[in-house]
């Protein structure tokens, strides 16, 4: 048998070119992939990560919401996935300094409360029916009290946002000041609002607390609209708990 010619040195040098081709485009694609990758995880910051939380939170409620109706409140919310999601917001109070030094570890406080209780009882509803049962809704350190504070932190960070969005121009003590006033204020002694009115003063610039939570001003924007929208449900459905049981909200 005859061996095979000898190959052309250009084909050799073609073969070569392919093959150099065909790594670059190969290498080219790990790099996209790999940026890929990184841009994601930029992308998740604390707020985008409660607003994810929020939204599959509404989304469960709404959903249960159209299969059957509670008494009064309709569907039913979850303890465990309503006290995983709250324990996200904390990292909210704790950029905002001292101001909010107040709400960050009476809200902590209350939210591990609530994650402890999930642990024995599957809905907000039976804590609540619990209380009314023993009449211990308003009883300091029941369920049903440390519920009704952890709606007021998710409220307050509500009115701060939908404060913080309405123009910018606003400074962030403005902000903070008026969202207070609405939410908290009305519930607290005088001392503590004079503490809580103090402190304003120390709050970070809204360029700070847009660096603290890792947010640019578009993204931030976003964002916390999608916590507005996506909270109010929850916080609504709260309330509906409380008042289709005949309970005031004024506490």
């Amino acid at each position: 048998m005859m061996p095979p010619p000898p190959r052309s040195s250009t084909t050799l040098y073609s073969q070569q070119q392919h093959e150099a081709q065909d790594d670059f485009v190969v290498e080219e694609e790990a790099t996209e992939a790999n940026m890929t990758t990184t841009t994601k995880t930029r992308a998740k910051t604390p707020l985008s990560e409660i607003v994810e939380a929020f939204e599959e939170l509404a989304k469960s409620l709404n959903s249960r919401r159209i299969r059957n109706s509670d008494k009064g409140a309709g569907g039913e919310l979850r303890l465990d996935a309503f006290s995983k999601t709250c324990s996200l917001v904390s990292v909210l109070f704790s950029c905002l300094g001292l101001a909010f030094r107040f709400a960050e570890s009476e809200y902590v406080a209350k939210v591990r409360d609530l994650v402890e209780a999930s642990k024995e009882y599957n809905t907000l509803q039976t804590i609540l029916d619990l209380d009314v049962a023993n009449g211990t809704v308003r009883t300091s350190g029941s369920h049903s009290r440390n519920l009704r504070r952890v709606r007021q932190g998710l409220d307050l960070i509500r009115a701060l946002f939908e404060q913080f969005l309405s123009t910018t121009d606003y400074s962030l003590r403005e902000a903070a000041t008026t969202a207070y006033s609405q939410v908290c204020a009305p519930y607290h002694t005088w001392a503590v609002r004079t503490a809580v009115y103090a402190g304003m003063y120390t709050l970070p610039t809204r360029d700070q607390l847009l660096l603290n939570l890792n947010e640019t001003e578009h993204s931030a924007e976003k964002n916390m609209r999608r916590y507005i929208n996506a909270s109010l449900p929850v916080i609504e459905y709260i309330d509906r708990l409380y008042i289709s049981r005949n309970i005031r909200l004024d506490w």
